[in-house]
């Protein structure tokens, strides 16, 4: 087959560092090559099979939305022909690669940094980057590998399981506190949103942000009171919970692209993610301050 001559294989590792690095200085760093060299390799690889695979922007390089499936197909056997090599040298292959996990700030900053240190301690081959934002990623254009997002339902591209629930409070300094913090920006959408829209007065609200880490830090100074997921807030000394825990939970999802089902270095990402959510279900449900 014309797709595994060793000229259009060498060509495609110039064409998979780029996609993974998104520059082309950050390839030829890489491999250890000029920028030209890339540069050269990667359109030979274009023209040769009569494609483009990247979009090229003023940030770098992106891949396509159509040829995401194609990059990782080569990177899933790029896998597949070294760990034959490791096999018939005696050793077992093992999973390997880079993952980016697309999450919240909430959970990158107070729940994933403990999951991603057991997983590195038991799977060394897999290195997994944190994307810390409260917007959602595009997977349709390969900004990030599987998401783990607190969210009603998943959009109709991703496929994913719940991995533990995320639990709300209200929290304040003071618990005689008469004004609230709302909710701006992407956070508008969330369940927490959608409860002070229906119980809290708009002329009540004092202040917002877009962030539920900088509203537990606002309410921390006694600014107003806040609804908070219990997994940030609990762990505040200054904060005290003033519901009687009726607030909605918010699933967790740990979801990918479907295009990207079965990927080994996902799949196994996926799993250590959804078993180590589920081992701390109880202290993202918010049960140690409503014991």
């Amino acid at each position: 087959m014309r797709f595994m001559h060793n000229e259009n294989w060498d060509d495609l590792r110039f064409v998979l560092a780029v996609a993974e690095t998104g520059t082309v200085s950050g390839a030829a760093r890489k491999l250890g090559v000029n920028h030209a060299t890339v540069l050269r390799r990667v359109a030979a690889y274009e023209t040769r099979f009569g494609l483009a695979i990247f979009d090229r922007t003023a940030k770098g390089y992106s891949v396509r939305p159509d040829r995401v499936r194609m990059i990782e197909a080569a990177r899933e056997a790029e896998n597949a022909v070294n760990s034959v090599a490791r096999m018939l040298q005696g050793e077992q292959a093992p999973v390997m690669g880079s993952v980016r996990v697309s999450s919240t700030d909430s959970l990158c900053q107070f729940v994933l940094p403990e999951l991603v240190g057991a997983l590195h301690k038991d799977v060394s081959g897999l290195r997994i980057a944190l994307m810390s934002t409260n917007a959602r990623s595009d997977f349709s254009r390969s900004q990030a590998d599987v998401a783990v997002r607190p969210t009603d339902e998943l959009g109709e591209d991703m496929v994913g399981d719940i991995g533990a629930h995320l639990g709300f409070g209200v929290y304040a300094v003071d618990p005689d506190q008469e004004d609230w913090l709302g909710l701006a920006g992407p956070l508008t959408r969330s369940l927490a949103a959608r409860w002070m829209a229906a119980r809290v007065e708009p002329e009540r609200i004092v202040g917002a942000a877009d962030s539920f880490v900088v509203l537990a830090y606002m309410a921390g100074l006694g600014l107003g009171k806040a609804i908070l997921p219990c997994v940030i807030a609990d762990i505040d000394p200054r904060l005290v919970r003033l519901d009687d825990g009726g607030l909605p939970s918010a699933p967790i999802w740990v979801a990918n692209h479907v295009d990207m089902a079965g990927v080994s270095r996902i799949e196994a990402t996926r799993r250590y993610l959804l078993d180590g959510l589920g081992n701390m279900s109880g202290r993202l449900a918010g049960e140690m301050s409503r014991a």
